[in-house]
Parts: C-alpha cells; structure tokens; sequence
C-alpha cells in the first residue's frame, strides 16, 4: 500500500505543470547547447575552454590583445586583474562582453576575478570590504557567512562579474602555511564545511557562480604552490576526514566551480598535482564525489606548474585529467601557448571528441543556467551608487567587529577614549591607517612608528623605544603570513620594558601571541593576507575594539601551547545595556535555538536598565538574580550555546557585584 502512494505521489508531482515546465526548460537548454556545439568550428571549441587574463590599453580598458583572444580565438571565459573604479568596472567588463557579442557565434563569456574579499579586490576605494575569512570563521556564525557572501555577490554582479573564485575551502592544519592562512574560515573541519555551505548558497543566489577552492586541500602545505611544487604525505583517512568535507558540503549545496590545487596528493597520486591527476579530477572529484559542475585550474601560470610541465603541456594535462576550463594567466605568449597546445592535441586527438564535448557540455549549459545569453551586460551608470552602499558597509563593520578576538586582557584594554593620554602605535605595516583611526577615536595625542621592513633591527627597535616615552599607552600591531619575524617580537618586548600598558594586535595570522606571550592585551584581527590587500573594515573594527566596542571573535585555530580554539574574551559590562548588546551579538552568532529564548533575555535585560537609570539597587539585583535564572532554564532546554551560556553568566555575575 505504502508503496502503491508513493508510486501515484510520484506520478503526480512529474506530471505538474511546474515539474513539466522545468523539465521542457532543460531539454531546450540541452538540445541549443547541442545544435551550439555542432554549429561550432575546432578553433570555437577550443576557446570555451581557455581562459585568459586581460590586459589593458593606455585608456584602461581591454586591450587588442584581449580583443583579439575573444574575438579571433574564441576564449569563453577571461579573468580579470587590475584596480579600477565602480563604474570603470562595469564598462570595462561591458566591453568584454560586446567583443564577445560581436562573433559569429554570440556566446557570452564567463567575467571573472580573485574575488574573495568581495568586489573590494577591484575596486578598493568603491566597494564594501569584509573580514577576511578567518575573521569570519572568529564570528562562529554561518549567517555572518551568508551575509558576507550575498553582499559580495550582489556587488561583483553589478560591476559585470558572473563568477568568484570564492569560498575558499581549505583547511588551514598548517598554522605555518604560507599561502592560505586568514584565507581560510578555520582550522577545523566541521566550521569551515559550515562556511563554506553557507558561502555557495549565498554567491549563487545572487547570480554568481561559487568556486570552492583549492581542491582537494590547500590547507596542509608548507610552501606556497605561486613559487614552488609542494606535495602533501598524509594518508587516505586524513584527507577524508579533515580535506575532503569542506568540498562535499560546497557540492550538496549545489556548487557549480571548484578550482584545483596545484598540490601533489600522495594518498591519491603520488606523481601529479592534482591539477594535472586523472585520479584526483575525474576519480575522487567527479566519480566518488558525485560533482558534474564546472572544473577550472588555478593559475597555469604558477610556478609550480610552469617550472615543471610548461604551460601548453600541462594545460593538455589538465583537460585529460578531467579539467573544463584553464587558467591562462601570464603573459601573451604563455596564454597563446595553451590555446595552441590544446588546439594542436584535438587536431592530432591526443585529446578527444568525447573529451571536448563533455567540457563544452558543461560550460554552455552553466551559461544558459545562469542567463547570460539575455542578460550579459550590467548599468555601469548604477554601480558606483549601488557598489559600497550604506546599508552593506554597515553590515560588514558590525561583522569586522564581531570577529575581532580579544585573546588576552591584564586589565589594559579598552582604553579610555576620553582620556587625553597620548597613545603611541609602533609596528611594521598599516601603521598610519591605524593612527587615523585612532585619532577618531581617542581625545588624546596620537604618535606614531613603522619599521622600513617587517623585520625590524636593533637599532629601530631603539628609536621607537626613545618615541614611546613620549606616551601614555602602546598599541603594536605585528603581522605575519607565516612565521613572526624576530624584530617585531623584540619591539613587542622592548616596549613593554618601558613599563607602560601595551596591548598589541595581530593584522595577519592570530599566532603572533606566541613570540610574546608576556604582552599586556592581545587582539586577533584576522586583516591582512600574505599579499597584505587593504582591509580597512577589520583594522577599524580592531581600533574600535581596543577603546571599548565589545570584542566578538572567537578563535577559529588553536594558538598551540596558550589558548584552545573557541577561545575569546568579552569586556565587563557597565551597565544592562552592554549585556544586551552581547545577546545580540550571540544572536548573530546563532548561539540561540529560536528568537523566543532571546526576547526572553533582552525584555529581562530592558528592565534592568530602567531600574539602572532610577538607581533602583534592590529591583535591578531581583531582575538580574531573574535573568541567570532565565539563562539556567535556556540551558536546561537547550536553547543557548554552551559558550552564550557561560559568557552571559559571567556578565550577569559582574553586574550584580556592581550593584550589590
């Protein structure tokens, strides 16, 4: 019986209208990509597969060279580099699309660019700039994610780009890796497969294609794959249950990129990148990850594959192994090299029909998908309002200061913001940026310090000490990508030698506190990747932190030998109000079962402060004595995390020692 109704509940549902009226919009789209792929020459088929880097003209916009690789050789997709205004943008990928219009086949490209800051990676001084991902990792919350990932969606939609190499789904195990870092939401499996998910469906629900990168893990390595080959030795088990999960989660939402790591795998193929590895791309990612979306390499360019294979060899590598698009970057001739390689190798079938058709299959339903056919061009006109609007920059400065990590705090932090105290910043990079700000904060003097290098020497460290005498307070932002430089630890511990308060925050990696442990206060602020790409959002958001915004970053790596991953500092409260503003801070971190258990807490809260503001000791201890009690029952019934939990107890345990 059971099964004769599910059998009629099937029939049902595939003879509606909506279930036939999808079903007829596929088979149109795959019989076009059929009649499009047959109508095709060789050198068209080609094209789809080659993605080259534009290049510009004296006026900024494409150059011949690009024109002519749309154009002449068919490319279907291109990658775009520069830093340009909003609107400049927009005309310049406007451009690209009309020499791709102006063909004899009309195919739309694929606009892309490194995008996983946002539009803000072209566009600096226009678009919204968020936390890098590991500062959205310390948020601990998937809506920070989503949030993130709709903004920046929408943005880079309306500059012209339909696809960003973002979310990054690497695990960062290797606290010394080089290249992926605060690049990366964390150091464990489960939070980055949460993000990433989060991500995937926040890009494409805004019309950008997602890219989950760097398969099948980038996270593990110890030299960066733009300068030299790594190879990763850790057994089949480690790579399921650590590397692995984060891709999975990208492809059970749907995903349709995933770029390749320019990695040997040894579990899987001890000999090939997985780039250029049959077993990795068509094996691991297509059969026993059950992915058919778009496959694209990373820069062929690198060194890692041009110093070893060449880029017109590996390229026809890459398409054997399972690959649908390459990455041309480099210069003219290393993106004619490819084309020519992978041209060469289908006339002499060294790569096959069915090969090429499989790719073109792919590329050209995915165009269809996401309507680019009737809809290519972007109102360049409208992007400059719409790019770094108010309403997103507001959004991203309260996620900058939700995953900003206060590690440590011996009673220096916040300073007081209406102190007239001098503060002194001392550091390697960003100083003056953190100075201004600093400067809108504080109603003090400001002075300011920055070695010539990221290593500073004895003799720098000497000059900053004489100017520290000067101030009242230190703050020392370090930075580092991989290891600590040795100068900057010693100009952390020279400074502290002065006896004045000193609190310093890492702009990079959240390890620093390592080099010096014995510092006063320690933030984590996750900013600055290797490349150092500006983040204003996060070095105000630390600022801000440090003279009294309530810090909520929790630590998504653990700082090995010091503090467990999880690990975050609140600030006391002063009043209810600041309890509030942490309840709904935990709220954004999804640290509560529904939105009942927090009004509960914040019409508790409400009341406090009305017996705070009459001065009504006896009702505001009976209130908050009510409110733990309300924290007890929520935890009782599973409706606050465990962390919320504790953090809120211990707030409300400051408070009533205030009023008792």
């Amino acid at each position: 019986m059971k099964t004769f109704i599910l059998l009629t509940i099937i029939v049902l549902l595939t003879a509606s209208p909506g279930f036939m009226q999808t079903q007829t919009l596929d088979e149109e789209k795959k019989d076009r990509v059929t009649q499009m792929i047959d109508e095709m020459d060789d050198k068209e088929k080609i094209g789809q597969l080659v993605m080259p880097a534009t290049q510009d003209g004296d006026d900024g916009m494409p150059n011949e060279f690009t024109r002519e690789m749309i154009q002449d050789y068919g490319v279907g997709s291109v990658i775009v580099y520069g830093e340009r205004g909003a609107e400049e943008q927009a005309e310049y990928n406007n451009q690209l699309q009309a020499y791709a219009e102006d063909t004899r086949m009309n195919i739309p490209l694929f606009t892309t660019a490194d995008l996983e800051n946002g539009a803000a990676q072209r566009v600096p001084e226009d678009a919204t700039t968020f936390p890098r991902q590991m500062g959205v990792g310390a948020t601990q919350s998937s809506q920070a994610a989503d949030t993130f990932a709709q903004i920046a969606g929408k943005e880079v939609n309306a500059l012209g780009f339909n696809w960003s190499y973002s979310p990054v789904a690497d695990v960062n195990s290797n606290p010394l890796n080089p290249v992926i870092g605060v690049r990366a939401f964390s150091e464990q499996t489960k939070l980055v497969s949460e993000m990433t998910g989060a991500q995937v469906t926040g890009y494409q629900k805004e019309g950008v294609l997602a890219t989950a990168k760097h398969f099948p893990g980038h996270g593990d390595t110890e030299t960066d794959s733009h300068y030299e080959l790594d190879s990763v030795t850790y057994d089949r088990e480690v790579l399921e249950e650590t590397h692995l999960p984060p891709f999975q989660e990208a492809i059970d939402n749907g995903i349709d990129s995933i770029m390749t790591a320019h990695v040997i795998i040894e579990a899987i193929d001890p000999d090939l990148p997985a780039t250029l590895s049959k077993d990795v791309l068509t094996g691991l990612l297509r059969e026993d990850m059950d992915f058919d979306g778009l496959i694209v390499t990373d820069a062929m360019s690198m060194e890692a594959i041009e110093d070893n294979w060449g880029t017109g060899e590996a390229a026809v590598m890459s398409i054997q192994a399972g690959a649908d698009i390459i990455m041309a970057t480099g210069t003219p001739d290393e993106q004619l090299e490819t084309y020519d390689a992978l041209y060469d190798a289908y006339q002499s079938g060294e790569l096959t029909e069915e090969r090429v058709q499989e790719s073109l299959e792919r590329i050209l339903m995915k165009k269809f998908d996401y309507d680019l056919f009737d809809d290519r061009y972007v109102d360049a006109s409208e992007a400059e309002a719409f790019v770094g609007n108010d309403e997103h920059q507001d959004k991203a400065e309260q996620m900058g200061r939700d995953s900003i990590t206060l590690v440590k705090n011996e009673n220096v932090l916040p300073f007081d913001e209406h102190s007239e105290e001098t503060t002194f910043v001392a550091g390697v990079t960003h100083v003056d940026d953190i100075a201004d700000r600093i400067q809108q904060q504080s109603s003090g003097d400001v002075l300011s310090w920055e070695a010539d290098s990221h290593d500073p020497t004895s003799e720098d460290i000497q000059a900053a000490v004489e100017q520290a005498e000067e101030a009242d307070r230190i703050l020392v932002p370090t930075f580092s990508f991989d290891e600590l430089p040795d100068g900057q630890s010693e100009l952390v511990q020279a400074l502290k030698e002065t006896g004045k308060p000193v609190a310093a925050v890492s702009l990079g990696l959240p390890y620093d506190v390592q080099n010096y442990p014995e510092v006063d206060a320690y933030l984590a602020s996750y900013a600055l990747d290797n490349w150092e790409l500006a983040n204003p959002t996060s070095i105000n958001a630390a600022v801000d932190v440090v003279f009294g915004a309530q810090p909520g970053g929790q630590l998504p790596v653990t700082i090995a030998d010091h503090y467990d991953f999880g690990h975050g500092l609140s600030y006391e409260p002063s009043d209810a109000s600041d309890i509030e503003n942490l309840v709904e801070q935990y709220e954004r971190k999804d640290a509560f079962a529904n939105e009942e258990a927090v009004r509960h807490l914040q019409t508790h809260l409400t009341a406090v402060h009305h017996y705070e503001n009459e001065e009504a000791a006896e009702k505001v201890i009976t209130h908050m004595e009510g409110f733990k009690d309300l924290l007890d029952e929520q935890e009782d019934n599973e409706l606050i995390s465990e962390v919320a939990y504790n953090d809120l107890q211990e707030q409300a345990e400051v408070l009533l020692e205030q009023w008792q």
